[in-house]
């Protein structure tokens, strides 16, 4: 299988599945407005077009974080960082992943939501996170993997999501996947 990203969450996530893959990164134009759910499908579809081909199974996906239906994906900065987790402390947003697969010319792709509720974060509590750096390269600006668990109160659906790949969504599109 081809991973089409970037992500070593994601990768992390199928080696401990056993999964045999090899990682095609494209480069593609994602989507940041619009639909939250159709918005990370359709990264999730470009992605996997993008190193789609003949005799290969691709794997694209895309996850954001949605909080009052406006998406935030990777913060560009440390000041936006800080402003999008002032916004998560003491709420509950869901974390959307699109996934989709392309393979034998037939694309499947499904999406899959987990409700994650932060604690309340004091300025101390956002200071201590920013300054570990784990916020870089991360939808939201945390890991739930990492420190960032010690930001989050209470999860509701699939942990796997919110660390980058929603396991039984993907099962679900690929029912053979841990037998191939």
């Amino acid at each position: 299988m081809i991973l089409a990203s970037r992500s070593p969450q994601r990768r992390a996530i199928l080696e401990q599945l056993g999964i045999d893959f090899r990682v095609e990164a494209p480069e593609v134009e994602e989507r940041a407005a619009g639909e939250p759910r159709t918005v990370v499908v359709e990264n999730a579809l470009r992605k996997a077009r993008a190193r789609a081909r003949p005799g290969e199974r691709v794997l694209g996906a895309d996850t954001a974080v949605v909080v009052d239906g406006a998406i935030f994906g990777k913060p560009s900065g440390a000041t936006e960082a800080e402003d999008v987790l002032r916004r998560l402390s003491g709420r509950t947003h869901e974390v959307m992943s699109g996934i989709a697969v392309c393979e034998a010319g037939s694309e499947r792709s499904g999406v899959a939501v987990t409700a994650v509720r932060f604690r309340t974060l004091e300025q101390a509590d956002l200071g201590w996170y920013l300054a570990t750096g784990e916020w870089r390269e991360r939808a939201g600006g945390y890991a739930i993997q990492g420190r960032g668990a010690a930001l989050v109160e209470e999860i509701e659906g699939d942990y796997w999501n919110v660390v980058g790949l929603p396991v039984p969504a993907l099962l679900r599109l690929v029912p053979d996947l841990l037998r191939s």
